[in-house]
């Protein structure tokens, strides 16, 4: 569904059509029971289609996709896990809140990804997985395969947080998250699809599968009954959000297309701009999940950019010194894009039209100055 942005567009919003709308009104004029079942394996086979990945588990959101993840790979409280100063607080919050520890560790300038050499030296006879964020699609500049045969030669597991990622590849072609040993991935409003909240739990390990599936489900023998052989939660998925997840699987393909249009229309447009710089993506690989740029005077764009009605939003400021964390250390690249990045309109649905106001309202900022 297109949407006219022409009194206000915001910085995100998640589209819905006719498609989610049919599938969800059939489905309530049966008589299913709404929790997880057929709608919600088929969503799953979809994402196992789509990504390469042989298990896709679905559950209640993307933060929860992540502590699962570590739960079923036996992490204990008290273990260490290296996580990026940059990224979204649920990264972070996940691991802490099975006891786990985060080592807070720096990103690359390029990437926003995590840095391998400071990932090296972080490392301590506690450390026992390396959460891998994926900043926007993105993977790291020293590729995949440098962490994972870093995370072998250490006896780590790799964790890939792929929540911004769906549709994006590493350079070898592979989907993002493949190469861990588990990975996640989210369907909250802003991404690329959407079941308004929502996670993915994916893994080519048939014993992961079967773990995660049993801590999603009370730790049931089998699904069906009230016999556990091991503890288990409640972190199951609905059938209405499948269903909504089956009408966004429709429509994925067309949206990975036109967000390397868009990037590239935002690449046009911001070039000349000096005082500018949006961060790079290789389209070729990476379906950006935002448009990100770096600007000195973010606090004053965002006025303009509102002014002329137009949404933006900071990006992530560094995790080590939010109020929740206040955890001592300096990281510069966490630092600079905590006090620099800015999140431009970023909707799959965006037009060539709404690139063009966005770019006229940011030189128009900057020829003033």
């Amino acid at each position: 569904m297109k949407h006219d942005y022409s009194e206000f567009m915001p910085q995100m919003r998640p589209s819905f059509g006719i498609e989610e709308k049919e599938l969800v009104c059939n489905y309530l004029d049966g008589d299913g029971y709404i929790t997880e079942f057929q709608n919600t394996f088929a969503f799953e086979t979809a994402l196992c289609n789509y990504t390469g990945f042989k298990h896709c588990i679905a559950v209640n959101n993307g933060t929860i996709s992540l502590t699962i993840s570590a739960l079923a790979l036996g992490l204990k409280p008290g273990d260490e896990v290296i996580v990026p100063n940059f990224t979204m607080i649920a990264t972070v919050n996940s691991m802490q809140m099975i006891g786990l520890t985060p080592k807070f560790v720096d990103v690359e300038y390029s990437t926003l990804c995590l840095d391998l050499e400071l990932v090296k030296t972080a490392i301590t006879s506690k450390t026992k997985a390396i959460i891998l964020v994926n900043a926007n699609g993105r993977e790291p500049s020293v590729g995949i395969e440098a962490f994972r045969d870093l995370a072998a030669s250490r006896n780590l597991f790799l964790i890939e947080d792929s929540a911004q990622a769906l549709g994006s590849a590493y350079r070898t072609g592979q989907h993002i998250g493949t190469q861990a040993d588990i990975a996640s991935f989210s369907f909250s409003a802003p991404k690329i699809i959407s079941t308004g909240q929502g996670g993915i739990v994916a893994t080519n390990s048939d014993e992961l599968a079967t773990k995660v599936k049993k801590l999603k489900d009370f730790g049931r023998s089998s699904g069906g009954n009230d016999i556990h052989d091991s503890l288990g939660y409640n972190f199951k998925f609905t059938e209405l959000q499948a269903l909504i997840g089956l009408g966004q699987m429709q429509k994925l393909g067309e949206r990975v297309i036109e967000k390397k249009a868009i990037y590239d229309w935002y690449r046009e447009e911001l070039n000349e701009i000096e005082e500018v710089e949006l961060i790079e993506n290789d389209t070729k690989y990476t379906a950006p999940w935002f448009y990100e740029v770096r600007t000195k005077d973010r606090e004053n764009l965002i006025s303009t950019l509102k002014h002329h009605g137009i949404g933006s939003r900071p990006m992530y400021p560094p995790i080590n010194h939010q109020e929740c964390w206040n955890v001592p250390g300096e990281h510069p690249v966490s630092n600079e894009i905590g006090e620099r990045g800015l999140w431009l309109p970023s909707m799959s649905d965006l037009s060539r039209e709404d690139v063009t106001k966005v770019g006229l309202a940011i030189k128009a900022h900057f020829s003033c100055k």
